[in-house]
């Protein structure tokens, strides 16, 4: 049996990472040279040195045929239910915990397929440098047994580590973020790679490639601090779909020439079926998609709910080799959701930091989630809107 870790602070010396904090970028894109920071952080010690077990297929949870009319949320979660999913959780014990956000890549391309997405309630997708874009992916209602390649940390995460007082397992950062990062008062929480730090945080070989990978439920096990459940209200979820929605069979996400997805609405499952870019579209009239699976599944990734939403991203950084941006997610603002083959013109709401991402109606009522996951595409506040017979074109842009 594998000895439980403790967590502790530790001196993580992260010269020589650099490849680690790295940005992914397009193939034919310049690489990042902001160097990383000597810096402190919270990491795993110590544990047995094995390999994680390969993932099993995880069920998609479904709505349960007795869901309550008026629906559930946003506050006052019937017993055993997700305030993340609206969905009765198959293990009720896993909701008397912190959300766990794993930082996940997206290029290059043949690290593709990741492990472990269609396990997370919640996905963030937002925009990082040069053309790229990565993934939060933050797990509460179900486990996964790897994560994973787990990369570096940007700006944004604050956003959402708050939003969802939530355990943060990333792969390093830069100076400027993980100043941030160590300063905030969610330091404690900050999961990196430690010496011993497998059966929870592993290195994964088997395709070639040094990936960093995450077991959940092996890092609850292990975590010692402060995993009491936090507030998590804010969202609403309701099985039937809202009126005043325009035909949406497909809704494009494109934030540059090397990332750009396409979501089609599957009617027999009710969920939208991501497909991914397979090759560059410099021209904007040559894209080329692929569907996106899980790698520990093979099955395609789907959500209940696809959120586009418009946020200010400002530039700290903008060199033709370096861009570092912030994003600020506080207050509200445009947004668009999918559901159900429609999608709706609603706003964004987060009134405080320790908010949880939720969706209004433009007169300040909440609008319904479908119950099930929700994958967040983050946008600029100058990003083109373009829609057409059942179709929705985003395209990212900021100033």
């Amino acid at each position: 049996m594998a000895k439980k870790i403790s967590l502790l602070l530790v001196l993580m010396m992260l010269l020589g990472m650099a490849a680690a904090c790295a940005p992914n970028t397009a193939p034919a894109a310049p690489t990042s040279t902001a160097a990383p920071a000597q810096s402190t952080a919270t990491a795993f010690l110590p544990a047995t040195a094995t390999a994680t077990p390969e993932a099993t297929a995880t069920p998609t949870l479904t709505p349960t045929p007795a869901y309550p009319a008026e629906g559930v949320g946003p506050g006052n979660f019937p017993e055993g239910y997700d305030p993340l999913t609206g969905l009765k959780a198959a293990d009720p014990a896993l909701l008397g915990r912190r959300p766990l956000i794993i930082k996940v890549e997206n290029l290059p391309r043949d690290d593709r397929p990741q492990w472990g997405l269609s396990n997370a309630d919640l996905i963030y997708e937002y925009y990082t440098e040069l053309g790229t874009t990565r993934f939060a992916a933050i797990y509460y209602g179900q486990d996964a047994e790897k994560v994973g390649p787990i990369r570096s940390a940007r700006h944004f995460d604050v956003n959402v580590i708050r939003a969802y007082k939530a355990w943060f397992i990333f792969g390093s950062a830069y100076e400027g973020v993980m100043t941030r990062l160590l300063n905030s008062e969610f330091y404690m929480r900050l999961i990196l790679e430690g010496p011993y730090a497998c059966p929870a945080l592993c290195r994964d070989n088997a395709t070639g490639k040094n990936f960093l990978v995450a077991n959940t439920a092996e890092f609850y096990k292990a975590v010692t601090g402060d995993n009491a459940r936090q507030n998590l209200d804010g969202m609403f979820f309701q099985l039937q779909a809202p009126t005043g929605g325009q035909a949406a069979n497909s809704v494009f996400a494109r934030f540059s020439a090397a990332v750009y997805n396409r979501w089609d609405y599957d009617a027999k499952s009710g969920r939208y079926l991501r497909f991914s870019d397979i090759d560059n579209d410099f021209t904007g009239s040559n894209e080329q998609y692929g569907p996106l699976v899980d790698r520990a599944t093979q099955e395609q990734i789907g959500a209940e709910n696809v959120v586009i939403i418009f946020a200010p991203f400002e530039y700290l950084v903008k060199r033709a080799d370096t861009e570092v941006l912030d994003v600020n997610m506080n207050g509200s603002g445009l947004a668009y959701i999918a559901r159900d083959g429609q999608i709706y013109k609603v706003r964004w709401s987060r009134p405080t930091q320790d908010s949880v991402i939720s969706l209004t109606y433009e007169d300040g009522t909440p609008f319904p989630f479908k119950p099930g996951k929700t994958w967040f595409e983050v946008m600029g506040i100058t990003s083109a809107i373009e829609q057409t017979d059942a179709i929705s074109r985003f395209k990212f842009s900021i100033p």
